[in-house]
């Protein structure tokens, strides 16, 4: 992992290729210029691994962790996820995992879910509507795989997402509590009944369907979060439900229309609240803002994942 950087590399060294000379970075020559670095990265480490997902496809995801980690399910594990619109996710220099989970001795994890682009439109049309559920599964996949590794338990791993992503985390809480020791859910939707008729909801019904139609009774209803909250369930996880007042994409009252309805049918539940009354739909208008909802996220997660790890045996 590094800054952004410049690199001027001699590409006749591409032609020579030899058994001793198979590393791109033999072909660079020179460093021409690069950011800073904002955190210490010498001594973590990037992995692509594969999961299988309950239909048999393999599920890609790039996990980054210090070397040489005790595998003893102690270490809180943040997994990221978006899963739609054909964008893809991969490793990154993030300066703000870096400092906020990295350096504090976590792992960062982001998971190639179908709904993305990371193989192209098939991978993204795989999930689209009706299939919606295949992001879901995958994403669970995942998470579980993180745990029988042996780097997690469920109570040491979280969930991220945020817009679609936030739709997704709706369904982690959902569909699967127990799989999550703390979720953050950002600007979500949630709310799959109604969200064509909010803000820009409408130019979304040819990646989720439209709930005015049959779609609704044959697959919607099914991932819609604020429908299947379950008084019956006991032990919900930590979550964080964070949006701006001023967001033009997703309507503020998918977030707060959830939560209200967590906190009337179980005040125990331990359901946590933030809405900024700025910004757009990145959720904070300046960096002191952006600054403000990393950290509390962040330290959301991170506290209540190391604070479970100190309970276990």
């Amino acid at each position: 992992l590094q800054p952004t950087t410049l690199l001027m590399a001699d590409a006749s060294l591409v032609e020579k290729e030899t058994e001793s000379n198979t590393d791109e970075e033999n072909f660079v020559t020179r460093t021409l210029k690069s950011l800073p670095p904002q955190y210490d990265a010498t001594d973590l480490e990037v992995e692509q691994r594969f999961c299988k997902s309950p239909d048999g496809t393999d599920i890609p995801y790039f996990l980054v962790k210090k070397k040489g980690i005790e595998m003893n399910g102690k270490t809180p594990t943040l997994l990221y996820g978006y899963g739609g619109f054909e964008i893809s996710l991969g490793p990154k220099y993030i300066a703000s995992v870096g400092i906020s989970w990295l350096e504090r001795g976590g792992a960062y994890v982001e998971a190639n879910i179908r709904g993305g682009g990371e193989f192209g439109p098939s991978w993204h049309q795989a999930a689209l509507k009706g299939n919606r559920n295949k992001a879901y599964e995958d994403f669970i996949a995942v998470g579980e795989d993180l745990c029988q590794s042996g780097l997690c338990r469920p109570k040491t791993l979280c969930a991220r997402g945020g817009s679609n992503g936030g739709l997704l985390m709706g369904n982690m809480f959902t569909m699967r509590p127990d799989l999550w020791g703390a979720i953050h859910c950002a600007v979500p939707l949630l709310d799959m009944k109604r969200f064509h008729t909010l803000l820009a909801g409408a130019s979304w019904m040819a990646e989720y369907g439209n709930p005015d139609t049959e779609d609704w009774e044959k697959f919607l209803y099914k991932y819609s979060p604020y429908h299947h909250i379950d008084k019956d369930v006991k032990d919900y996880p930590p979550m964080l439900v964070t949006t701006s007042t001023r967001d033009d994409r997703v309507h503020p009252a998918h977030a707060r229309k959830m939560v209200k309805k967590l906190w009337d049918t179980n005040p125990d539940w331990p359901i946590h609240y933030y809405e900024n009354i700025e910004g757009g739909h990145g959720g904070a208008a300046d960096a002191k803002q952006s600054a403000f909802m990393s950290t509390l996220a962040y330290d959301f997660m991170f506290d209540t994942l190391s604070k479970n790890a100190e309970s276990m045996e």
